[in-house]
């Protein structure tokens, strides 16, 4: 399938999730990965949930995050550039949903995008080669190119993998893992 058609149809399918099922997956998806070999990592950078577009809840990880002591990074959207800037998370950080309903920091310590080891990608679809579909605009794509090259790039899924995305391009960053409520791919 190509990615509008991909977008389209997952869009759906979570809009058919409800409430205590987003929780249930979002707990299986934090559980399957703690198999994923990270946790020796410092700088994980996490996306805030989107409730309203029935993302996963991600504060299931954020909490394994905390429980590990590790430095958990946020991001605010730089809407004219479609680019990300980022922050470290900690109790003294005051979040607010932009126009689009992202949490995002008002302010905060910011980080490098080199100090940041692993990144949790939102994403509506992925195939079973690690390409991935989003919303389209291009914030993680463009933030994770500058990213380091061993930079881990670790999709999170309510679905599994498709058989294959077929309008990739060069500027698509590959997923090196994703995972599922039932299942962890590698690539």
């Amino acid at each position: 399938m190509k990615k509008v058609e991909l977008r389209k149809k997952y869009k759906q399918l979570r809009h058919q999730l409800s409430k205590d099922d987003i929780e249930s997956l979002s707990l299986e998806i934090a559980n399957e990965l703690l198999q994923v070999p990270i946790w020796h990592h410092s700088f994980y950078h996490i996306f805030l949930s989107i409730e309203e577009h029935k993302e996963i809840n991600t504060e299931y990880i954020l909490n394994i995050l905390a429980g590990k002591d590790k430095n958990i990074v946020i991001s605010k959207s730089n809407f004219e550039k479609r680019t990300l800037e980022n922050f470290l998370l900690t109790d003294n950080t005051t979040l607010k949903k932009n126009k689009y309903n992202i949490p995002e920091p008002i302010d905060g310590i910011p980080i490098f995008r080199e100090q940041i080891d692993i990144v949790f990608i939102p994403l509506l679809a992925f195939d079973k080669h690690g390409n991935r579909v989003g919303y389209g605009k291009g914030f993680y794509d463009n933030f994770l190119k500058t990213c380091n090259e061993g930079t881990l790039k670790i999709g999170l899924s309510f679905f599994e993998a498709e058989a294959k995305i077929e309008d990739t391009h060069e500027g698509d960053i590959k997923l090196d893992y994703c995972v599922t409520p039932t299942q962890l791919y590698q690539f």
